[in-house]
Parts: C-alpha cells; sequence; structure tokens
C-alpha cells in the first residue's frame, strides 16, 4: 500500500512538473504588451546559402520567426510550409521568417536539400521562399541553447526575443504570436 502511494505522489510530481515547464520555459510566455524586460536577440553573425553574413539587426523593425531545423527532423517538415504561408501573408507587414539549419554537415548537406524539397502549400508545391542560415553551436549557444528541433523564437520589432517554441506546434498558436507582434508598434 505505502509503495503505490509512493508511486502515486510521485506521478503526480512529475504531471504537475511538466504542466509548470510547458506553461513557463517549454512554450514560453507571452509579456504584456509594453513589457520591456523581455530578452534581447542575439548579436551573432550567420551565413546564408551564399556565404554572406546575415544579423537579427538587420531585421530591426521587423517581427521575425528564427525557426532552427535540420534537413533530418521530421517535424522539422511539417511546420515548413506554415513558414512558407506566413512569408507571403506577412512579409509586406514587416515580416520575415529566418530558417537556421543546424545540420553538422552544414552548407553541403543544406543547399541542395533546399534546392530539391517542395512542401505542399495551399494545394501548390512550393520551395523555400524565406532565407536560409546555417548554424553552428557557436549560433546554438548564442540563442541560450537549443532542447530540441524544431525550435522557433518569435522576435520582436525592436530585436526582443518575445516567445520560444520549442519542438512542434500548432500553426495556429505560431500565428497568434506572430499577429500579436505584428500589432504592436514599431519602435
Amino acid at each position: 500500500m505505502r509503495k503505490r502511494l509512493l508511486f502515486v505522489v510521485a506521478v503526480v510530481l512529475v504531471v504537475a512538473l511538466a504542466f509548470v515547464l510547458d506553461k513557463t520555459w517549454i512554450r514560453g510566455t507571452t509579456p504584456a504588451s509594453g513589457n520591456t524586460n523581455l530578452a534581447p536577440a542575439p548579436t551573432i553573425a550567420m551565413k546564408d546559402l551564399d556565404g554572406k553574413d546575415v544579423t537579427l539587426q538587420q531585421f530591426h523593425g521587423k517581427v521575425v520567426l528564427v525557426n532552427f531545423w535540420a534537413t533530418w527532423c521530421g517535424p522539422c517538415r511539417v511546420d515548413m510550409p506554415w513558414f512558407i504561408e506566413f512569408q507571403d501573408k506577412y512579409r509586406d507587414r514587416g515580416f520575415t521568417v529566418l530558417g537556421v539549419a543546424m545540420d553538422d554537415e552544414g552548407k553541403s548537406v543544406v543547399e541542395p536539400w533546399i534546392q530539391q524539397e517542395r512542401f505542399d502549400v495551399g494545394g501548390q508545391q512550393r520551395a523555400v521562399n524565406y532565407p536560409i542560415l546555417i548554424g553552428n553551436d557557436n549560433v546554438e549557444q548564442s540563442f541560450g541553447g537549443l532542447f530540441g528541433l524544431p525550435t522557433s523564437l518569435v522576435i520582436s520589432r525592436d530585436g526582443r526575443i518575445a516567445k520560444r517554441f520549442i519542438g512542434l506546434v500548432s500553426h495556429d498558436v505560431i500565428l497568434k504570436e506572430i499577429e500579436t507582434q505584428l500589432n504592436q508598434p514599431a519602435p
């Protein structure tokens, strides 16, 4: 009887811990409008597929969705069509997606994959339409480390991390955060 009670208590504690982590750390929290306590996005330069340096500071004044992914990541393939859609829909409102490929082999694997892959977006086969950058350990650490792929961060217009999503999150949850940030006044 005592072992069973201990087991039940342990299960309840694990579930409670998972709930708390899900609400605060894994899924992130959206601060109230005007909150200035958001962490600034890192200033690291990343290489694009043409070998040019790209920084988040280049996108100051825009809402940016930074998506960490890899060619071997199955869940990453699920959200890529959404990001193509978001790029089309919100580009003119000051939004962009930046895909950061975390493949160990880097550009030699990522570039041909991007050139070949097509995704079903509204019944049409579409290529990725947003910048792809090459990630590495330094990039990962500058964003506070990665706990899984995909990981996406929404960066506010003033260059602060507004939301972090770890793992596959629904289309509507990401869309809501993008729209929330787009509706904030420009800095």
